[in-house]
C-alpha cells in the first residue's frame, strides 16, 4: 500500500497516483486508486463527476460504509471523493482510533489487489495522517523548485511521528522530481539539492512540464490512455519499473 503525500499544492500528486496506477495496471497489477482529497481531482480524472456521487470515501470513514460500495471501475478501480470529505476530518476528530479509519476500512479489499495507491490532500491533516498509518510505504512527488524542498522536513517529522505512535513500518519509498524542466539552471539546481540531501531516496524518473498533464484528465482519462506513446506516459511507465523493483506488494 503507497501513499502519495506533499503538504504543498500542485506538485503532481494526484496526476502521480493515477498514472502510476495504470502503468502497474498495464504490467498486469490488480490496483485500486483511493481518493482521499476533498477536492476529488483523481475521481475526476477517470472520468466521474464528484458533485453527482451519491457516497465516497466520506461515508466509508464517517459513516463506515463498505469500502466496495465506493469503488468505481474506469481504466482502474477507484475509491471516489466528494467534496463531503472536507468535513470527514472534523467528524472523525471524535471517533475513537480515528487515524486508523482507513486502515480499517481497507481491511476487506487488500487481498482483492496487488497495489492500492493513495492520493492524499495538500495537507498533514487527519486524512493524509489516515494514508500515513495505512500504508507500508510514501512516495513524495516534489516539484523542482527551492521553496517545494523546504516542505519535505516538515512531512519527514509527521512520518516520524506516525512511527512512533502508529505505523512503525512506514517509510518514504522515493522522492520523485515533478514539473521538471531541464532548460533552467534552478531546475537543474533542485536536483542537485535534492540529491545532496536524500541520495538514493530520489528516483532515477523525473516527470518533466508538459501540457499532456493537463489535457489528459479533461479527457476522462490517463496520460498513458490519451497519448500511450508520448514522452509523458513513457516517464510514469519508468517510474512504475523503478518502484516495482524494489516494492512488496500491497
Amino acid at each position: 500500500m503507497i501513499a502519495f503525500a506533499n503538504q504543498k499544492g500542485g506538485v503532481a500528486k494526484t496526476t502521480t497516483t493515477l498514472n502510476l496506477a495504470v502503468a502497474f495496471h498495464e504490467r498486469g497489477h490488480r490496483v485500486l486508486a483511493v481518493d482521499l482529497d476533498p477536492q476529488g481531482n483523481l475521481t475526476m480524472s477517470q472520468g466521474m463527476n464528484p458533485d453527482e456521487l451519491e457516497q465516497s470515501m466520506f461515508d466509508v470513514l464517517v459513516r463506515s460504509l463498505p469500502i466496495e460500495e465506493i469503488i468505481h471501475r474506469a481504466e482502474i478501480d477507484v475509491a471516489v471523493s466528494s467534496i463531503d470529505l472536507a468535513g470527514a476530518e472534523l467528524a472523525l476528530s471524535s471517533m475513537i482510533g480515528r487515524e486508523r479509519a482507513l486502515q480499517k476500512a481497507l481491511l476487506p479489499v487488500r487481498t482483492d489487489y496487488d497495489f492500492i495507491l493513495i492520493d492524499t490532500p495538500p495537507s498533514l491533516g487527519l486524512l493524509t495522517i489516515n494514508a500515513l498509518t495505512a500504508s507500508d510505504e510514501v512516495i513524495v512527488p516534489v516539484q523542482c523548485e527551492y521553496l517545494s524542498l523546504r516542505g519535505l522536513v516538515q512531512l519527514q517529522n509527521t512520518l516520524e511521528m506516525i512511527r512512533e505512535n502508529l505505523n512503525p513500518s512506514v517509510d518514504i519509498r522515493g522522492i520523485l522530481p515533478t514539473m521538471y524542466d531541464n532548460r533552467t539552471l534552478h531546475g537543474r539546481e533542485a536536483i542537485e539539492m535534492l540529491r545532496e540531501n536524500y541520495g538514493d531516496l530520489v528516483f532515477r524518473t523525473r516527470i518533466r512540464k508538459t501540457i499532456r498533464y493537463a489535457e489528459a484528465p479533461v479527457q476522462g482519462s490517463s496520460v498513458l490512455k490519451y497519448d500511450p506513446t508520448g514522452p509523458a506516459a513513457k516517464a510514469y511507465r519508468d517510474l512504475a519499473k523503478e518502484v516495482l523493483n524494489g516494492a512488496t506488494p500491497g
